[in-house]
């Protein structure tokens, strides 16, 4: 492909200290059935060597595009910036610990050309450890659904970078959730489909960035999702919620914990946060406090009759939705409520939510 030519997909990837599973992600782009892409990679002030392994990686393969930054930018403001970096008109999302199966990138473009009224194509993900062994069923449960919660892994989209420039971008008010954010604004205005079976794995580590990130930090930003849901499901968007985030009360949703403890739990650990839940959250006399007292006294007593009471949980959901969803056709998701088309804010690295 020569440099002066428009790919007709570029997969973007951003960086922050990427070993040691750097080099199965690489692997697994240029070895997709679908050759013909620009992978834009963005070394996000990387300390542990990823940097030099990715200079590695781009003097060996003309298809590697190398961007490096040496002060580390964030989940946010680095998802952008190697995004808006992309010259093709159709862009894929891929994550530095993750795997894509060969036929990924065919299998979504394929859908996009046959539809030209979707702006995004998701798919199914397994879930794999450290060592690469799957450690979950998948969830065909949460794509026939329709919830204000995005189904499906940050890393197995792909999407018109039209559709993506239309409505903003990411936005750096939602680290954490910037994924999130940006498939709620694009249902507003397009399409999402999602290919119900596995094109991508997952994995679940205790080195992932929300694990790795300062965690009253994290649970600041997993608490805004969380307020930022209830608005929809108040018919409101949230943009206000954006710009005065930092004047929110410290005290976070109890959900909060389950969802940051999930991570810890299936890559392994033994969440201990109950404590923790104890001091930071907003409890109350509720269905949600009761059900985030049990999981995190549970995932810290005996995290492995928890991991085998959920997998058994998953297994009968997929079974029920099942029975709704036949065959292996796309399904469209929509979300439970969506936000005005025309409420399509600034992108990331703005001060305001306007």
């Amino acid at each position: 492909m020569s440099p002066s030519n428009t790919p007709p997909l570029s997969v973007v990837m951003p960086v922050h200290n990427g070993l040691p599973h750097l080099d199965a992600a690489i692997e697994s782009i240029l070895g997709q059935t679908f050759p013909d892409f620009e992978f834009v990679i963005l070394d996000d002030g990387s300390t542990d060597g990823s940097t030099e392994r990715l200079r590695e990686w781009a003097a060996k393969d003309p298809r590697i595009r190398l961007l490096e930054v040496e002060r580390n930018l964030g989940p946010a403001l680095s998802s952008d910036m190697v995004a808006r970096a992309a010259r093709a008109p159709i862009v894929a999302r891929m994550d530095a610990d993750d795997i894509s199966y060969p036929r990924r990138m065919a299998e979504q473009l394929e859908l996009l050309r046959r539809q030209p009224e979707t702006g995004l194509v998701a798919a199914l993900s397994d879930f794999i450890d450290s060592s690469g062994q799957i450690l979950r069923p998948r969830e065909f449960w949460r794509i026939a659904r329709r919830s204000t919660f995005v189904p499906f892994a940050h890393g197995v989209t792909m999407y018109r970078r039209a559709v993506f420039d239309r409505v903003g971008g990411y936005r750096e008010q939602c680290e954490f959730w910037e994924d999130h954010d940006l498939v709620l604004r694009i249902a507003a205005v397009s399409k999402i489909m999602i290919i119900p079976h596995e094109l991508y794995q997952y994995r679940l580590s205790t080195t992932s960035t929300r694990i790795a990130s300062d965690q009253e930090r994290v649970e600041r930003a997993v608490d805004l999702a969380y307020r930022s849901a209830a608005r929809l499901g108040q018919h409101r968007d949230y943009e206000d919620l954006l710009s005065a985030s930092a004047q929110l009360p410290d005290k976070v949703n109890p959900r909060v914990f389950v969802s940051l403890g999930s991570q810890l739990l299936w890559a392994g650990g033994r969440p201990r946060l109950f404590r923790r839940l104890l001091r930071r959250a907003r409890l109350a006399p509720d269905l949600w406090t009761a059900a985030a007292l049990v999981w995190t006294a549970w995932a810290s007593a005996s995290p492995g009759s928890l991991r085998a009471f959920l997998r058994l949980l998953i297994a009968g959901r997929n079974s029920a939705a099942q029975m709704k969803v036949h065959g292996d056709q796309p399904i469209e998701w929509r979300p439970s409520f969506t936000l005005p088309p025309d409420v399509l804010s600034s992108p990331a690295g703005s001060k305001s939510g306007a």
